[in-house]
């Protein structure tokens, strides 16, 4: 053993050692409880961040542990490789998207593999594979069949320039988020899969997940959007159609002013035919986006359509509107309009000077209702509404539906938020979806024979139309005889992401997935990923997995038992005003920082120049502030020990993590002190526990040792709390350095507490515990080893020290037997020279005795 701790030389020869014995190769054996550690797989963007080396540290972490225990442990990893990331790259950089995301692969594989992460590599996958997407290929035409996926003419969010679908959120103020091109409200044919169908489970089974945070299933109920309400039939004056329209609030149905439908809405569409200002009107619409959020904080604007609604119940004529504020994909796309008692409406009739009548009181007279400011929103007792006037919301809701159906024209209605998930995407760089389109326009799923589509790989990239559109070689296809066409939109990539962790069960399985093998490991035992996933990609993985199960793929509920969503690294981030008045960001590894005597900062100055530099505070690690940590630098220059037990030491893992440069570099002392600790220890004789009288010192450094085993054991295995349990071990590492190793006892102690810590720092630190396990005469790998054992005995300690205190002061702290009675106890704290010294002169009036901690005497 070499004196001086070496990452450099260790880490290699470790890393050798693991993947030549295949250490980390998974195998199902049904007579070994599992674990199946996940953590969310990366999108291959040529570099890994620090956020992805926190996130991939806890998962190992836990499977280390898991490992200890004795499990039986799988953590695969794989490569969301698909998306529209990689086509911008591509047009950046002049390479096909395939080409640059097999190179990026590559190299993240290296970097992963240099931080000692314990993956089973012959389970990896890439999203991009022919092998990997032909069964999403093949699921989709099942899916198909069954009526859970069909194709409709849907409302979308379009981009002219990219000619793309976009998401609500790549719309930022009305514009293309990547080109800036105004969105236009395009009605094009997509694909959707009926995750409707579905709604009420995934809501109700969001009970099942106590190992999820209650944050997620928050967001997630909300996302679902379970409601009850009244589904009703306005009239339309001279017709004989009714208008329908949904609604949580039936007790507000007798305050309705006006009537309010989507651009899209057929009425709509009718009335803007002889209309060009409302066509107008229309096509404004068409151009903004419809996310919920911008709907809320936009302008409301509206233009009559010359239809006339008939109130269900009292026969009241209103206007029917065209409102930008309603959206055809939610409900019916109509809305009744209360003013009064809805916020949006309101705004909306005092921009159009429309009536506002009051019909819901105050619910308690501390509520100040004006009207002339803003709606009343809360829920009250009925007035100004006929034969309903002094109902409660719960009497209104139940008295008002039942009247509407008893005149047939409104029915009690369980709605969703949720809305069918469309998978259909008009970009290139994504897995084909698996339709044939006949000359006659029929859409058929292709036939097994025919899968996989392959998506070309050999393109070039324009900037602007998929390389597979109007692509001949690509497109045109046979199919039963005839000229037929391939469908050249490409699936959502969230396809991919929803069925990859089951696909890591059997990877190389010719089908979909081995039940056998994915019933053993699944569900997921832990998955760890960011919370900017707790909505879309869990929801969709939650119901893929029911997909699998209902076709008889999987045989559990759920795909994620438990879920750990860790806080984003922060550094600092630094910037100089440029002659044009912008900033110009510098990256940390380029400032150089003075700071007081008390470390707050005094000075930031970028190293080449002397350039004086502000500092912003600390913020997320980003290419727009540049202040992003290169991983494989900071493993270059301590170690990737160092950086992952400083990953897991400066935070609890769901807070966010300060970067801090001094604070590596404590990671890196504690280190070294732990092999200097060992080293010293290595030169002398080593004695057998047993074979020792231990001294007092010696049995307190021992207690000490045991309950740092069982801190550390229920920080990690329990509560994930890793950084609380790294500083027990330091702590005791305190403790252990102040043993005198000259001493028999106290040198068994320590080769015992040696023992101990290399174990408990293995998952966080699985290089120098390998070595230093090697060190110690350990054959094998200390992965292999069993997690350390606390000793009940070693807790018991022989003396306690005890306070004693007169008239509630301290007076004398004292050590005495375990077993001491409460007799004995009293007496000793009596006979006390400090404490006699208190009561010369006084009169003991009662003596309180709390074994085992104080004695209390009262005198005067």
């Amino acid at each position: 053993m070499q004196e001086t701790y070496a990452p450099h030389a260790i880490e290699p020869a470790v890393q050798q050692q693991w993947q030549e014995n295949q250490v980390f190769r998974a195998v199902a054996d049904a007579s070994k409880e599992k674990f199946y550690c996940l953590s969310m797989f990366p999108y291959p963007s040529g570099r890994l961040h620090m956020g992805h080396v926190r996130n991939y540290t806890i998962g190992d972490v836990i499977s280390r542990y898991q490992r200890m225990l004795g499990k039986n442990v799988l953590q695969p990893m794989g490569w969301d490789a698909f998306g529209l990331p990689a086509e911008n790259a591509a047009i950046k950089h002049q390479v096909a998207p395939a080409k640059w995301t097999r190179e990026n692969i590559a190299y993240m594989k290296n970097q992963l593999k240099s931080l000692g992460f314990g993956y089973d590599w012959e389970r990896e996958i890439a999203t991009c594979d022919p092998d990997y997407y032909r069964w999403e290929q093949w699921f989709f035409t099942q899916l198909i069949d069954k009526d859970l996926a069909y194709k409709k003419v849907s409302a979308v969010n379009w981009c002219p320039h990219d000619q793309t679908v976009l998401a609500n959120e790549q719309v930022i103020e009305g514009c293309c988020w990547r080109c800036d091109t105004p969105v236009e409200r395009k009605e094009i044919p997509q694909w959707f899969i009926r995750i409707t169908a579905y709604a009420e489970e995934l809501l109700n089974d969001l009970d099942q997940l106590e190992g999820w945070p209650d944050q997620v299933k928050a967001m997630q109920r909300n996302w679902i959007g379970k409601s009850r309400g009244v589904q009703l039939q306005f009239g339309i004056k001279g017709r004989d159609e009714a208008l329908e329209v949904y609604t949580t609030r039936p007790d507000t149905l007798m305050g309705v002013s006006y009537v309010a439908v989507a651009a899209g809405h057929p009425l709509a569409k009718e009335a803007a035919a002889n209309n060009t200002e409302l066509a107008a009107f229309i096509d404004e619409c068409s151009k903004s986006g419809t996310a919920e959020a911008d709907v809320a904080t936009k302008e409301k604007k509206g233009l009559k359509t010359g239809f006339t609604a008939i109130h269900p119940l009292s026969g009241k004529e209103v206007d029917i509107w065209v409102a930008n504020f309603v959206l055809m994909e939610f409900g019916t796309g109509a809305v009744m309009a209360v003013p009064a008692h809805d916020q949006r409406d309101w705004e909306f009739a005092n921009q159009y000077g429309i009536e506002i009548t009051q019909v819901i009181a105050a619910a308690t007279e501390s509520d100040a209702i004006d009207l002339s400011k803003a709606a009343y929103t809360e829920k009250g007792t009925l007035i100004n509404s006929a034969e309903f006037d002094g109902l409660a919301f719960e009497q209104a809701f139940d008295a008002i539906a039942a009247k509407l159906a008893e005149l047939g024209k409104g029915e009690v209605k369980i709605n969703y938020r949720l809305r069918d998930w469309g998978v259909s995407r008009q970009r290139y760089w994504g897995s084909p979806i698996p339709i044939i389109r006949t000359e006659s326009g029929e859409s058929i799923p292709a036939t097994v024979d025919m899968l996989p589509v392959i998506l070309p790989t050999d393109v070039v990239m324009d900037g602007i139309n998929s390389p597979i559109k109007n692509n001949p070689a690509f497109e045109n296809i046979e199919f039963n005889g005839a000229p037929a066409f391939r469908e050249t939109d490409t699936f959502d990539t969230f396809m991919e992401s929803s069925w990859y962790y089951a696909r890591y069960c059997s990877p190389k399985a010719d089908q979909m997935l081995d039940p056998a093998e994915a019933n053993y490991w699944l569900p997921v035992d832990q998955y760890v990923g960011g919370i900017e996933h707790a909505i879309l990609h869990l929801l969709y993985a939650r119901f893929f997995h029911k997909l699998l199960r209902d076709a008889g793929l999987v045989d559990s509920d759920e795909p994620f038992k438990s879920l750990l969503c860790q806080g984003m690294v922060l550094a600092d981030a630094y910037y100089y005003t440029n002659v044009n008045g912008g900033k110009e960001w510098v990256n940390p590894a380029e400032v150089t920082v003075e700071r007081d005597d008390k470390g707050r900062m005094v000075s930031a100055k970028r190293t080449a120049d002397g350039l004086e530099l502000h500092h912003s505070g600390m913020s997320k690690m980003s290419k727009s502030k540049n202040n992003g940590v290169d991983p494989q630098e900071a493993i270059k220059h301590y170690g990737a020990d160092t950086v992952r037990l400083y990953t897991m030491f400066a935070a609890p893992p769901e807070q966010t993590l300060e970067w801090s440069d001094s604070g590596v570099q404590g990671s890196q002392k504690f280190l070294q002190r732990v092999w200097r600790l060992a080293y010293e220890l290595k030169q002398l004789d080593q004695v057998e526990l047993s074979a020792v009288a231990l001294s007092k010192s010696d049995k307190d450094a021992r207690r000490k040792l045991h309950e740092t085993i069982a801190k550390v054991s229920d920080d990690i295995g329990r509560r994930y709390n890793f950084n609380t349990g790294i500083a027990a071990i330091m702590e005791l590492m305190k403790t252990l350095t102040k043993l005198d190793l000259a001493l028999e006892s106290s040198r068994a102690v320590a080769a015992e507490a040696m023992d101990a810590v290399i174990r408990m720092l293995s998952p966080m630190a699985p290089h120098i515990t390998q070595a230093l396990w090697v060190a110690f005469g350990n054959e094998g790998l200390v992965i292999d080893a069993s997690w350390p054992a606390v000793d009940e005995s070693a807790l018991v300690a022989d003396t306690i020290q005890v306070v004693v205190q007169v008239n509630g002061k301290l007076r004398a702290k004292l050590d005495v037997a375990a077993s001491v009675s409460k007799e004995e106890l009293q007496a000793q704290a009596m006979a006390d020279e400090a404490v006699q010294k208190q009561l010369d002169g006084k009169t003991v009036r009662k003596v309180i005795v709390v074994p085992g901690k104080l004695v209390n005497i009262v005198a005067n």
